[in-house]
């Protein structure tokens, strides 16, 4: 095999203006944006830099949330009393008070305002715009994207806090909360939300995921707490799973609000039935039946941040054009690993802007060697090659006489139509399927298309076996060994075999 490749498939990300123009229109940031232009020296808030109370309804009218006093559609209800002063009423302004507060705290954690903290509510203290804001507008993308990365991260730990429908039981006689007593580990917890993070980023740069479609929750979580040699999942594991699929809901819906992801929630009536049982899926059961426990998708932002957050936690998470400004030994290295869509993509960004005949040479360069990579970076610079147009003939033919790149050459030149392309010799043909079988297996493909080219070249030349172990380069037994292993035709197979044990002898190895 070649070099250690990359953990993750390369991803495709739109260029920057499009992502900070996602992120502007996120409705968390977007209402902490509206927030922070009408933050000013009338703007009082606590402690802690949150709103006061009191300035809870003006955050709301600026927002646009305010509750009307008749129906939630702005009717009377159907039985003609009025809307305010019933419980649903009382709930819904709490509702937009809940989300006045987020959007101020954020407008906060994301330097959009500066606080000066009150001593207490009595006390208050003041609030104004922060240099964040001016960016939003007079920024770059960059400057944009920088902001809503550190609101995703301020969203992301409120994720991961429990929620505490009862907090008075949870204070003690100091008047502090007790964590203990929680069972929460906040470590742990924000493990398990960056593996689902995770986990949804690969199945969605995946060749063969979902790609823009949504993953089902319950899949999700399972891909968190089921073993993966375990088979029937036990009771157990299936209450776990439910579990993870509660908090998830929770979580989602909260990462919802800054772009991340579009979020499907568990259906309200499975919801009810968690009070009795609420188990995870345990029978196979329809699309239909599977989007009722939940579906989520990330966004392309959302691929922007927890790519982000994947980089900065070290991990190997590339993109597509993150070789474009690299020399052609990068590129052809780089892509090793790559799906066949995302290489060409790369190669065509890297091609981009660069003269044809120095990009040529560059790669033909690039792609000599015998070390164990050579023949996937030869593969890949043929593949290179194919994308530019015949202005690039006169480095090929600089290197018809090349023992390791006469025979791609040759082929390039030929599919072009080009005169006077000379014969190649036959250690020249038997050296070059032994290359190209080579990278074939170093980059994994199809098996029934390596096994199609395999008996094609055999078919075609009379006599390889006893040609090809004798060809001068360092797979040549690995590749034998290989043809003796997938050759359908049993006599084929074993001549395969007798001839990677010439060729091992040969080397010595």
């Amino acid at each position: 095999m070649s070099a250690e490749q990359p953990t993750l498939p390369p991803v495709r990300l739109p260029a920057d203006a499009e992502l900070a123009r996602d992120a502007l229109a996120a409705p968390l940031l977007a209402r902490a944006v509206r927030l922070a232009r009408w933050a000013g020296p009338e703007t009082r808030v606590g402690a802690g830099g949150e709103l006061v109370d009191e300035q809870l309804p003006d955050a709301v009218e600026v927002l646009g949330l305010t509750v009307t006093a008749d129906g939630a559609d702005g009717s009377d209800g159907s039985d003609g009393e009025s809307f305010e002063g019933t419980e649903a009423y009382e709930e819904a302004v709490e509702e937009a008070e809940i989300l006045a507060a987020d959007a101020w705290r954020l407008a906060v954690d994301t330097g959009l305002v500066t606080v000066e903290d009150g001593a207490d509510d009595e006390t208050p203290g003041r609030a104004g715009p922060g240099d964040n804001l001016a960016l939003l507008t007079a920024g770059s993308p960059q400057d944009v994207l920088a902001i809503w990365l550190d609101g995703f991260d301020a969203v992301f730990a409120d994720a991961v806090v429990p929620v505490l429908d009862d907090l008075e039981t949870l204070v003690g006689e100091d008047g502090e909360i007790d964590l203990e007593s929680l069972d929460w580990d906040p470590e742990m917890e924000g493990e398990f939300l960056e593996g689902v993070l995770g986990n949804l980023y690969l199945l969605t740069v995946s060749e063969g995921g979902p790609g823009d479609g949504p993953v089902p929750l319950p899949a999700l979580a399972a891909s968190m707490v089921v073993p993966d040699d375990m088979g029937e999942p036990t009771d157990d594991v299936l209450e776990q799973v439910s579990d993870a699929m509660m908090r998830l809901d929770e979580q989602f819906r909260l990462l919802e609000a800054i772009g991340l992801v579009e979020y499907q929630p568990v259906d309200e009536a499975l919801m009810a039935e968690a009070d009795d049982e609420l188990a995870a899926p345990v029978a196979p059961i329809d699309d239909e039946d599977v989007s009722r426990y939940g579906m989520v998708r990330l966004t392309t932002l959302g691929l922007y941040g927890v790519r982000a957050r994947m980089l900065d936690a070290g991990v190997d998470a590339p993109a597509v054009g993150d070789l474009a400004d690299k020399g052609a030994d990068a590129l052809l290295g780089g892509i090793a690993g790559y799906p066949e869509a995302a290489a060409r993509a790369e190669t065509a960004a890297w091609l981009s802007g660069r003269d044809v005949v120095t990009a040529a040479r560059e790669l033909l360069h690039a792609a000599r060697g015998t070390d164990a990579g050579s023949p996937l970076r030869r593969l890949h610079c043929q593949q290179a090659l194919a994308l530019v147009g015949a202005e690039a003939e006169p480095a090929v033919r600089e290197v018809l006489d090349d023992a390791e790149l006469g025979g791609l050459a040759r082929v390039w030149l030929v599919e072009r139509g080009a005169a006077d392309v000379p014969a190649p010799s036959e250690s020249m043909i038997f050296w070059l399927a032994i290359d190209t079988i080579a990278a074939q297996l170093d980059a994994d493909g199809d098996l029934e298309e390596l096994q199609e080219l395999i008996e094609g070249l055999t078919g075609r030349h009379s006599g390889f076996f006893e040609a090809a172990w004798r060809v001068d380069h360092p797979a040549t037994a690995e590749v034998l060994e290989t043809m003796g292993r997938l050759h359908r035709d049993k006599s084929a197979a074993k001549e395969a075999r007798k001839s990677a044990f010439k060729a091992r002898s040969r080397s010595g190895s």
